[in-house]
C-alpha cells in the first residue's frame, strides 16, 4: 500500500505512498499510509497491547470465502451473508472464532451441527456439537447486517459528494475487513474468494478476480454481480468497489487492464494510467515471474484513506492521483502506479505472514518503483529516488533505533513507516549491489516461485538469496534488518606526495549498543587522476580505518561509495576546488548533488558561480532543483539575481523550485516577480508556489493578488488553496473575511485536502480577532463534514483558534478511537494550555479532573459488570 501512499512520506521532498499522497508529483508520491497520518489504534487479533506481536495460530485452513452483500447507499448500511469453507489442520476442532466487528449477526448455520454461537461485537465464536475432523471440509454461513465505521466507506450525495460520483469502496489493511464480513483477519491465512454485490442496474461493481455472472433480479430490480478470485489471498486483500464509474481499457500482452474513475474526473483520468502497461512489461522481465493473476484493474475513489491499496487484481487509488496536463511534469501517478503494481507480486502473490515482516511487502514495492524509474528515465532517476529516500526519510531518523523486523509495536499501523518503505527498499538495493544484478534476480525469482501463494517471513528471503549467491548473509541482515539504526561515517582525505599515496580515513561514529551494531560495509573509493577513474575496493568493519592507496598522481576528485550502494550518513570534508570539480562530473549525479549541498554551505563567489552554473545548465533536473534551493537559502543579491534569471526554465519542476526560492527572499523585486508569475504563468502548481511566496508582503498589491487567487478556478484549485494558506501566514485579520467567503462558498469545489488546509489556516488567522466568533461557528459546522480529513482539520483549527467555547463540542468527540477523536483531544489540550486565564496550577487541575473522570467511568463499568454477574447468579438459583 502506498498509499495514499502517494511525498512527505514516500519520497522526501514535497508532501505526501500508505499506508500509506498529498502532492502527487512526478518524483514525489506519498504512497504509504504512515505518511497520511493514518495511525489508527487496532490491537492485533488475540494479542494484548504491549506484548510482542506474532501471527496467531491457524486452527483451520480456510479454503474459500463467499461474501454476498446488498448495500444501502441512503442509510450507509449493508445486509450480508458470508459463507466460509474450511477444514481443521492438525487436530479436531470444536470451536471456531471469527473476527467480526460491529456486525449484527442474525443467524449462523453450518454443514456440521452447531451447538451454540456467540457474538460479542468483536468476534463471533461458533461451538460445534461434535468436533470437526482433520481434513474434512466444513461450511459456516453467517447472515448479518452492519453500518460499518471502518472497512467499507460510502461516498454519496448525502455525504456531500456529487450524486453522479456515488460509490462505495472497501479497505482491508491491516485489520478492517472484519468490519464488513466475518473472517480470520490476519495475513497468514489465505483462501480463494467470491464477492456478490447487489446494486441498482446502472452501477458498476468491481472486485477481485473475474466476473462469474451479472444478472438482474426481477423481484428486487437489483443487479447481482458475482466475482471470483480462484487463487488464494488474505482477507485484507478482498475488495469491493461499487458505484457510478467510467471505464478505460488497455492490455499488457494478454493481460486485460481496466481503469475506472468517477464521471466528474473522466476528462483527466487517463493521465493517471499512462504507464501501467509499460510497468507490467518491465516487471515481468525484471522479476522473471509472469504476472500471476487474470486481470489488473485500477479504480480511483473519493477521499481514499491512503495513496493506493494493492488489492489482488484490483488496486484502489486516491482520487487525488488524477491530474490535469496543465501541471506539466510536476504531477504524475507513475510512482503510485508502479508501487501498487509491484505489490501484485510482493504482498499479494507472496504475503508477509505478520506485520513484523511488513517490509517484505512495502520494501519491495518501494524499490521496484525506483527500478522502473531507472528503466524508463535512466539510472540517474533511480539513484535520485534512492538519494531522496535516504536523505529525507531514513537518515533523518537517528533517534529511532527500532529494527525493520520489529515485534514490540502497539498497533499494526505503527509498522507502516520509514523502516518498511524506504529503509526496506535500501536493504534490497544494497543486496542487489553486493550480489550483482543477475544473482539477485535469480534469487528473487526463486523466492517468489518457492513461496507462491503463501505467507513469508524474512528467513524465506534470506534462504533464497543465500542459495543463489553461496554467501552467508546473516551479518548483513543482523545489522540492517534485525537491528536498527544505520552507519554514521566521518571521512577525511589527505594526499601524501612523498609516498605517492592517498590516505582516506573512515570512522564509524554511531553509538554502538544493543540496538545498533558496528557495521561491516563493503564499498569502494574512486580517485580521478588526469581525467581517468581509479577504483579501490575497501571493507569497513571497525571503528576506524586508514586506507592507503598508491596513485599515479595527485587526484582531482575523491569519491566514497561512487556507485551509491551504501545506506549511511556520510560526512566527508573536501577542499572546495574538489567540490567544484565534482559538480562538473556529468557521469556522477549523486556526486553532483552532494557537491551542491556542500557548496551551499560556503559563501564565497566561486561557490556562488558553481551553483549558478548548476542551476543554468546541469543535465539532471534534480541537481538544478538542489541548486535553486541553495541559492534561495543564500540570501544575497547575487544569488537572487541568479534565480530571477532562471524563471524561464523549461522543466516545470525546476521552474517551480525557482519560484519557491524567490519567495524565500523579502524584497520589492521578489514581490514584483511573484506577482508577474501569478498573472502570467499557465501552470497552476507554479502559480500556487508564487501565491504562497506573497504571504510575506502586506501591500495592497499583494493582498489583491491573494484575493484574486482565492476566487480562481481550475482543476484541483491549487492557487486558491495556496492563497488561503498565504493569507493565514500574513496574520492580517483584514484577509479573514475573504478566507471565510471562500470556505463558505466553495466547499464542493475544493477537495477535502484543500478544504482541510483552508480550515486550519482560518483557525490561526482569526485567533484573537474581531472575526473569531464567526470563524468558530464556520469551523464548528465542519466537525460534521462527510470527509474524515475535513473533520479532523476542523478540530485542529478550533485548537488553533483557541476559543474555549469550542471545548464542549470538541469534548463530545475526544473519546472517539479514531483520527477525529485524537484531533479533538489535542485541540482541547491546546486550548487549555494557551488559555491566558489559566495558571499552571489550574491547567494541572484540569488535566487531573479529566483523568479522574476517565477512572470514574472505568470504575462504573466494572461495578456494572459485577452487578450484572451477581444478578445472573441470583437468576440461576432455584426458586423457592
Amino acid at each position: 500500500m502506498i498509499r495514499s501512499l502517494i511525498l512527505c512520506a514516500t519520497l522526501a521532498a514535497s508532501v505526501a505512498v500508505g499506508p500509506f499522497a498529498a502532492i502527487l508529483s512526478a518524483e514525489e508520491l506519498c504512497v504509504c499510509r504512515y505518511c497520511q497520518g493514518l495511525r489508527r489504534a487496532a490491537a492485533e487479533p488475540g494479542q494484548v497491547t504491549g506484548e510482542r506481536k506474532y501471527a496467531p495460530d491457524r486452527v483451520v485452513d480456510v479454503l474459500n470465502i463467499k461474501i454476498d452483500v446488498t448495500p444501502d447507499y441512503d442509510d450507509h448500511t449493508l445486509v450480508g451473508e458470508t459463507t466460509l469453507t474450511f477444514q481443521p489442520i492438525s487436530r479436531p476442532v470444536e470451536e471456531v472464532t471469527l473476527d467480526a466487528v460491529d456486525l449484527r449477526i442474525e443467524s449462523v448455520e453450518g454443514s456440521q451441527e452447531i451447538k451454540e454461537w456467540d457474538n460479542d461485537g468483536r468476534q463471533l465464536t461458533i461451538l460445534f456439537a461434535e468436533p470437526l475432523k482433520v481434513g474434512r471440509e466444513a461450511e459456516v454461513t453467517v447472515k448479518y447486517s452492519a453500518q460499518p465505521e471502518k472497512g467499507l466507506y460510502f461516498r454519496t450525495k448525502k455525504d456531500g459528494y456529487e450524486d453522479g460520483d456515488m460509490h462505495l469502496w472497501t479497505q482491508g489493511e491491516p485489520h478492517e475487513a472484519r468490519h464488513w464480513f466475518p473472517n480470520f483477519d490476519y495475513p497468514n491465512e489465505r483462501s480463494t474468494s467470491e464477492v456478490i454485490c447487489r446494486v441498482p442496474e446502472e452501477l458498476t461493481v468491481l472486485s477481485n478476480g473475474s466476473v462469474v455472472s451479472s444478472e438482474v433480479d426481477p423481484q428486487t430490480g437489483l443487479k447481482a454481480v458475482h466475482w471470483k478470485q480462484d487463487k488464494t489471498h488474505p482477507s485484507y486483500l478482498i475488495c469491493l468497489v461499487a458505484g457510478r464509474l467510467v471505464k478505460f481499457e488497455d492490455k499488457a500482452g494478454d493481460i486485460p487492464l481496466g481503469f475506472y474513475t468517477q464521471p466528474s474526473l473522466e476528462e483527466h483520468a487517463k493521465n493517471s494510467f499512462a504507464d501501467t502497461a509499460q510497468i507490467m512489461a518491465f516487471y515481468q522481465d525484471e522479476i522473471g515471474v509472469p504476472y500471476p493473476w487474470d486481470k489488473y484493474d485500477q479504480v480511483t475513489c473519493k477521499d481514499f484513506i491512503a495513496g493506493g491499496m494493492e488489492n489482488t487484481t484490483l488496486t484502489v487509488l486516491t482520487d487525488n492521483t488524477v491530474f490535469s496536463t496543465e501541471t506539466e511534469n510536476i504531477k504524475s501517478s507513475r510512482n503510485l502506479d508502479a508501487h501498487e503494481l509491484a505489490h501484485q507480486w510482493f504482498g499479494d502473490y507472496v504475503t508477509c505472514e505478520d506485520w513484523a515482516n511488513l517490509w517484505l511487502n512495502e520494501g519491495f514495492a518501494t524499490y521496484y518503483t525506483h527500478l522502473y524509474d531507472g528503466h524508463k528515465l535512466g539510472r540517474d532517476h533511480m539513484l535520485y529516488g534512492l538519494y531522496r529516500d535516504a536523505q529525507g526519510r531514513v537518515l533523518t531518523q537517528e533517534k529511532d533505533t527500532r529494527p525493520i523486523v520489529y515485534r514490540d509495536y502497539e498497533a499494526a499501523w505503527d509498522q507502516f513507516d520509514f523502516r518498511a518503505y524506504p529503509k526496506g527498499s535500501w536493504v534490497l538495493h544494497m543486496l542487489r549491489s553486493q550480489l550483482g544484478e543477475d544473482v539477485y534476480r535469480q534469487a528473487i525469482k526463486t523466492y517468489l516461485e518457492k513461496n507462491a501463494l503463501s505467507s513469508v517471513s524474512t528467513p524465506d528471503l534470506i534462504a533464497a538469496l543465500e542459495d543463489a549467491s553461496g554467501r552467508s548473509l546473516d551479518r548483513f541482515f543482523d545489522q540492517y534488518v534485525f537491528h536498527g539504526g544505520f552507519p554514521k561515517l566521518d571521512i577525511s582525505y589527505k594526499w601524501l606526495p612523498k609516498e605517492g599515496m592517498a590516505r582516506v580515513t573512515v570512522k564509524q561514529t554511531q553509538d554502538v549498543n544493543d540496538d545498533v551494531l558496528l557495521f561491516q560495509i563493503p564499498t569502494k573509493l574512486r580517485f580521478t587522476v588526469d581525467g581517468k577513474p581509479v577504483d579501490h575496493d575497501i571493507v569497513i568493519n571497525g571503528k576506524q580505518h586508514d586506507f592507503y592507496v598508491p596513485l599515479p598522481g595527485k587526484p582531482s576528485l575523491v569519491r566514497f561509495d561512487p556507485d551509491y550502494t551504501v545506506l549511511a550518513k556520510v560526512e566527508f570534508s573536501k577542499p572546495q576546488e574538489m567540490l567544484e570539480e565534482q559538480l562538473k562530473n556529468h557521469d556522477d549525479v549523486i556526486g553532483r548533488l552532494i557537491a551542491v549541498e556542500e557548496l551551499g554551505k560556503k559563501k564565497d563567489k566561486k561557490s556562488l558561480e558553481a551553483l549558478k552554473q548548476a542551476l543554468g545548465s546541469d543535465p539532471f533536473y534534480g541537481v538544478r532543483l538542489a541548486a535553486a534551493k541553495e541559492l534561495g537559502d543564500r540570501q544575497t543579491d547575487e544569488a537572487f539575481d541568479a534565480l530571477i534569471a532562471s524563471t524561464g526554465q523549461d522543466d516545470a519542476r525546476v521552474r517551480q523550485a525557482v519560484v519557491r526560492a524567490i519567495g524565500d527572499y523579502y524584497r520589492p523585486a521578489a514581490q514584483e516577480r511573484l506577482q508577474e508569475v501569478v498573472a502570467s504563468e499557465k501552470n497552476p502548481e507554479i502559480v500556487a508556489a508564487a501565491v504562497r511566496g506573497l504571504s510575506a508582503y502586506s501591500t495592497p498589491e499583494a493582498y489583491d493578488a491573494l484575493r484574486q487567487a482565492m476566487t480562481s478556478k481550475n482543476f484541483r484549485n491549487a492557487p486558491a488553496v495556496a492563497a488561503i494558506d498565504a493569507a493565514a501566514k500574513t496574520a492580517d485579520p483584514a484577509l479573514t473575511p475573504a478566507v471565510m467567503r471562500v470556505l463558505n462558498a466553495r466547499r464542493h469545489e475544493l477537495d477535502s485536502r484543500g478544504m482541510a488546509e483552508g480550515l486550519q489556516s482560518l483557525g490561526s488567522l482569526a485567533k484573537e480577532t474581531e472575526h473569531a466568533d464567526a470563524a468558530r461557528e464556520l469551523i464548528l459546522n465542519y466537525l460534521n463534514d462527510p470527509s474524515s480529513r475535513v473533520q479532523s482539520a476542523a478540530a485542529t483549527a478550533l485548537g488553533s483558534l483557541g476559543d474555549r467555547r469550542a471545548v464542549a463540542a470538541l469534548r463530545t468527540l475526544s473519546e472517539r478511537d479514531d483520527r477525529l477523536g485524537r484531533a479533538a483531544k489535542q485541540a482541547i489540550e491546546k486550548i487549555e494550555a494557551d488559555a491566558p486565564t489559566a495558571p499552571a496550577e489550574v491547567k494541572e487541575l484540569r488535566k487531573l479532573v479529566r483523568e479522574l473522570q476517565k477512572q470514574q467511568d472505568k470504575l462504573e463499568e466494572q461495578v456494572k459488570e459485577l452487578t450484572d454477574k451477581d444478578d445472573a447468579k441470583e437468576d440461576e438459583k432455584p426458586k423457592e
